[in-house]
């Protein structure tokens, strides 16, 4: 067994695991971002979660008498924000699309200027910490698994088709 197939093989195991992590953190945020925006647009006035009381820290944003006199509006932004951006790349890492490691991580970059937001807006609180964090770990697994994949070595067609008849035949032999 040669090494290149050693090292092939390894790449594949961690590049599994690195898409299965980012799979993890897509479908955890957009869940979440689902979650939430449903509660807040199907009950604007008084959604479940004591959500009402963080009404009054919205005044300070611009278009306030507009925008945020209920929480329908911030219920669209959460949704098209963070639930689509996921879904979408959860839809990439699917279909192994070559923007697919890059999609994960621009949704933790999303996630965190999101929660930077709402440190401008709210309070500190522990929800939101955590969140950022969890920004921070989609985005840095999403640049591991970038650079994972941009530094496998494209090997041409005919030599990984070689690759694979030699190990079939070997597995046969044996």
């Amino acid at each position: 067994m040669d090494n290149n197939y050693i090292s092939t093989k390894v790449n594949k195991t961690t590049n599994k695991r690195l898409r299965n992590i980012q799979l993890f953190w897509g479908f955890f945020i957009g869940i979440g971002a689902y979650g939430g925006a449903i509660n807040m647009i199907s009950q604007p006035e008084e959604p479940w979660g004591g959500m009402v009381e963080i009404l009054p820290f919205f005044q300070k944003l611009p278009f306030a008498e507009i925008f945020f006199q209920n929480l329908l509006f911030p219920g669209i932004a959460l949704l098209i924000v963070n639930g689509l951006t996921n879904t979408l790349s959860i839809f990439l890492i699917y279909s192994k699309s070559k923007y697919a490691a890059l999609s994960g991580m621009i949704c933790g970059i999303i996630l965190m200027l999101w929660i930077s937001i709402q440190f401008y807006i709210f309070p500190l609180n522990y929800m939101s910490s955590i969140y950022f964090v969890f920004g921070i770990l989609q985005t840095a697994n999403g640049w591991i698994y970038l650079k994972h994949c941009k530094a496998r070595p494209a090997k041409p067609l005919e030599q990984e088709k070689n690759n694979m008849n030699e190990h079939r035949q070997n597995r046969i032999i044996k």
